[in-house]
Formats: C-alpha cells, structure tokens, sequence
C-alpha cells in the first residue's frame, strides 16, 4: 500500500514537471515575440524554471485554501497563446479560478476575457523612456536589476547610467561586482561585462554608464545619448523642492523621483493607493517610505470596510546603511550602536506619512520602530481599534480576497504558514504580506485587532518604486482579467 502511495506521488511530480517544462517555451515566446507577462496570483512565471512554476502553483493554495496545478492552468496558457495579443500582464491563476467557475467552452472564454489586449504586436513606449539611477547603493542597484530584467525588446524603460561621487580610486569594477553580487539578494541572474572605454557596466546587453558627479545641476546628460530622462534618486540626500529642482537644471532630465518621503509640498504616492492622484505634470514626485508603502494598502482596506477609530503602528526594521556596524559616533540617538548585536528603538514618520496618503487618517494613528539585526525584511504591526465590529476568521478571509482579487493585489499579499519568518520574504514584489496565523481580535467587542505585515523593505520597496516610476513614464501595461 505504502509503495503503490509512493509511486502515485512520484508518477504525478513527473507528469507535473513534464508539463511545467512545456509551458517555458510558451511563456518565452509570449514575453519575448508580443510583451506578454504572465503571472500566477501576482507571483511571476515570465522568466522562471519548471520548478519554480511549480512552487508558484503550490503557493496557490494558500490564497485559495485548496491546489491550483499545472494541470489547470496549462490548457489556459494554450487557449491564450492562440490569440493575437498585444503587451499586457495576465494572471493566469486568476483566468483558470473564473474559468471553473464559470465552465464553457475555454477558447472563447478565455477570447472573451482578453479581448481587451488582443490588438497584436506593438511597441509599448515610443521612444522607450530613458532612466538614470542617481546613487548606487541598495535601492538603486536592485532598480537596476529590475530595469535589466524588464527591458524585453528595449521598448520600454531603458537603464542608461548610474551617478555616484567621484572616488579617489578607479571603482568600476567594484560597481560591477556589487551589482552581480549580494549576499542578501543573491547573484544577479544574468550576464554582466565592463566597459572600460565607456566606463560602464554591461548587464543583458544593457550598457549603464557609471557617471560622477557631486551636484545634481553640474551634469550634462544629452552628451551621452540621454534625453527627457526620468532621474530617479536613491541617495536621501535632497528630500525637499529646491534640493531635488536641482536635477532639472541638468541637461538632458524630464523630471525626478524619490526614493524616500518627500518634504514640503512634493507627492508623495503608494502605488496602488493615491497614485491615481498624481498631476502627469507634476515633475517631483516621492515614492514614500518601504514601511509606508507596505502599511497603507493594508490600513486603506481595513478602513474601507471596518473604519479605524485609531490605531498604533510599531515596526521592526531591519537595519540599514545609516547605521553603524560596531559602537561609534552616531548624530542620532541609539543609532551609534553597533547594529548586528543589538535592538535598536529609533523614530518612524511611518504613521504620519501614512495619514499624508490616507487624509481620512489624520491624527488617529502614533508609531514607532525597533531597528531589529537582521539585514533585510521588516515587519509591521498594526494595532487598531475600529468602528465595526469583525471576527479573526472574517478578517482574515477579507485580506485573502483583497490578495487574491482586487485593484491591490499586487500590493497586499497573504499567508497562513505557520512556520515563516523574514528570511522567507526576500524577494517578494509586493509592498506587503500580511501574516494571517499572527491576526489577533480580542476585545469583548470585537473592535480591537492586530495585524502582522511582513515587507521586503528593499526588494519589496524597489518593485513599489519601479510601479511609480512606469506610470511616470506613461508605462500602462493591461492588466487581465479585470477584478471583479
């Protein structure tokens, strides 16, 4: 009996594998010939092997509490194939959940829900938008690997150079190997070269300049080909109007985006929250903070459907580069000390940024953060009172379904594994993941509940960051099928 189990079991992961192995030709022709990305509940199937599908899939059935296979989705993948389409994003988790649902015929189902985007082949952008990173450091070189990866035909953002402060010893090399390498990221997936007469690193046949410069309105990009160029700024330096204007002077610069929360009156935008509120000729714009980015989607849905009387925001962040690595000198409290070995209790403007992208917020949330030792992942808990009345079970569901299918499922992301912790979060594309084992609703009310969120505050920040910076570019991918 055992035996035959363990046959059964061994015969289905080949035949899994077997078909998972045949969607990577389709999966290829689709990302490369017509711009065609295909994911699987927000989880990506564009570049991965047959194992990864695999797990993709399995990942499923913590959204949908049973297996999605590759036995499901393979024939969708086939019928969608068949079409002309155009460039557009399709999950095909979500296409083969609506398809049992509603049965019939799969060809013209599937005609029928992408019938949208079945344009055939075209550019996406004309010409592509030209992108120059402005610092090198962990955001901006994590972009870059994005940017490498989405850059298909060429056709839409286009890495053109990284600007750093002049060292006192050649560092093109270093450029180029710390870019390969990370230790928490791991290898790029890719090939890179140096250019030496360019001076640039070349990365999937993407050439990024490493340019110099210690004034933003010193440089002169149109020298090297760049123009109308969106300047995204990774170094914190300039956080205010008249700092960050100083990139428009330069030659060459269309308009800048910030990696941290702008000060004054500049934007300040969670992609899939108030982007929709950005002017299109707004030339200053900041994509927020990783922890707002990850907290918002989350408080904007529970205030959606519960209302938020108040609430507290405590973080535990990972720490980061503004600290230091053994007891020393440190302008601001605590941060002096040594970084690896100790919590570290600092401020967050987390709350307050929040109720800038959420005003129904305003002055009903405090926060707090403890710098944790660990090198990347943070978490997030949300404890809030609201108006209405829920239960653990009925929030949770209500989270699942945001997840699954909704405008912010490429935001928010669930999970009820019991056994995960922050490791298992590198690398994930959403703002936020909201751990359904930790929700607690106590309270003889019912009004009293705490949310866990874990975020990617690099990885999971930089993909938010690369949202904002394709709807500056006028980069309006369709996404199908439609929430529901």
């Amino acid at each position: 009996m055992g035996g035959s189990k363990s046959e059964r079991y061994f015969d289905l992961w080949n035949e899994s594998e077997a078909l998972a192995t045949k969607m990577l030709p389709v999966l290829s022709d689709l990302r490369v010939d017509r711009g065609v990305l295909v994911h699987v509940f927000g989880r990506s199937i564009a570049k991965v092997s047959s194992v990864e599908i695999l797990k993709v899939h399995r990942h499923a059935r913590l959204i949908l509490g049973r297996e999605l296979t590759v036995q499901d989705t393979f024939p969708v993948l086939q019928a969608l194939a068949r079409l002309d389409l155009g460039p557009c994003r399709i999950d095909l988790g979500k296409l083969t959940v609506r398809h049992q649902k509603e049965g019939g015929d799969l060809d013209a189902f599937v005609a029928r829900e992408l019938e949208a985007v079945t344009t055939g082949v075209r550019p996406v952008l004309e010409p592509p938008q030209d992108v120059v990173l402005y610092g090198f450091g962990r955001i901006g070189r994590l972009l870059a690997r994005i940017l490498v990866d989405k850059t298909g035909k060429g056709d839409k953002l286009r890495v053109r150079a990284a600007v750093v402060r002049r060292p006192k010893e050649p560092d093109l090399y270093k450029r180029a190997s710390l870019f390969r390498l990370d230790s928490v990221h791991g290898a790029f997936q890719g090939t890179t070269m140096v250019d030496e007469e360019e001076n640039a690193i070349v990365a999937n046949g993407n050439l990024i300049r490493i340019l110099y410069a210690d004034d933003p309105a010193s440089m002169d990009y149109t020298q090297y080909g760049i123009r109308d160029a969106i300047v995204v700024d990774n170094t914190g330096r300039w956080r205010d109007r008249k700092g960050l204007g100083k990139h428009l002077e330069a030659k060459g610069v269309k308009s800048v985006l910030l990696t941290a929360p702008g000060k004054g009156d500049i934007p300040n935008i969670v992609y899939g929250v108030n982007h929709d509120s950005l002017d299109p000729d707004e030339r200053i714009v900041s994509a927020a903070s990783c922890t707002t980015n990850a907290i918002v989607p989350v408080l904007k849905v529970i205030n959606d459907r519960y209302g938020i009387e108040s609430g507290h925001v405590e973080t535990c962040h990972a720490y980061t580069n503004d600290q230091n690595l053994i007891d020393n000198f440190h302008s601001k409290p605590r941060r002096g000390r040594a970084a690896a070995l100790n919590m570290v209790i600092t401020s967050t403007g987390a709350a307050v940024a929040a109720a800038k992208a959420l005003p129904e917020l305003k002055g009903k949330l405090t926060g707090n953060a403890v710098r944790v030792p660990t090198p990347d992942v943070s978490l997030a808990i949300l404890n809030l009172r609201l108006q209405k009345a829920t239960t653990r079970d009925e929030v949770n569901d209500y989270l699942r379904q945001i997840a699954l299918d909704s405008p912010l499922q490429n935001q928010i992301d669930f999970t009820t594994s019991p056994d995960i912790v922050s490791s298992d979060l590198i690398g994930s594309r959403h703002a936020g993941v909201v751990d359904g084992e930790a929700t607690i609703v106590n309270g003889t009310d019912g009004r009293n509940v705490v949310l866990y969120v874990w975020y990617d505050n690099e990885f999971g920040y930089a993909c938010q960051v690369m949202r904002l910076l394709q709807q500056m570019a006028g980069l309006d991918l369709p996404e199908l099928p439609k929430s529901v």
